[in-house]
């Protein structure tokens, strides 16, 4: 239970920077930014996939992360950790995009990478110990 609250508590985390950015996508404003190159980041052709914000697809992953730790059972936990593992890499392909061809870095999108990371492992550590009904 320890396990599934502090994957729950960490998705809490990165679903509030995403619609941190969501807001800020929508709402057309300054993100607030010390690293200086959030605006710079947000406004790339990169901060969109087919017209949807980034920052929306992973609020979405989030809840959807959040629902699947409330859930019990093997088909929950698989959906956790594969969803937890996409993230993971469409956030290293968006890193990518920020050194090279943007050529700046937002805060918050490495901060929702810290968060991401964290989850995707609390995910696979709960794939690994935690006990599935028998069948």
């Amino acid at each position: 239970m320890r396990l599934r609250a502090s994957i729950a508590a960490a998705a809490l985390i990165g679903g509030a920077i995403a619609a941190y950015l969501t807001y800020v996508h929508y709402s057309h404003t300054v993100p607030i930014c010390v690293s200086g190159g959030c605006e710079t980041v947000q406004k790339s052709k990169y901060a969109e996939l087919d017209g949807v914000p980034v920052a929306l697809l992973g609020l979405i992953a989030y809840v959807a992360l959040i629902a699947t730790t409330v859930i019990r059972g093997i088909v929950p936990v698989f959906a956790s950790v594969l969803i937890a593992f996409v993230g993971v890499a469409f956030s290293g392909y968006l890193l990518w995009a920020q050194l090279g061809p943007i050529g700046a870095i937002c805060q918050w999108c490495v901060g929702n990478d810290v968060v991401i990371a964290i989850v995707a492992i609390l995910c696979v550590v709960r794939m690994l110990t935690e006990p599935t009904p028998a069948e």
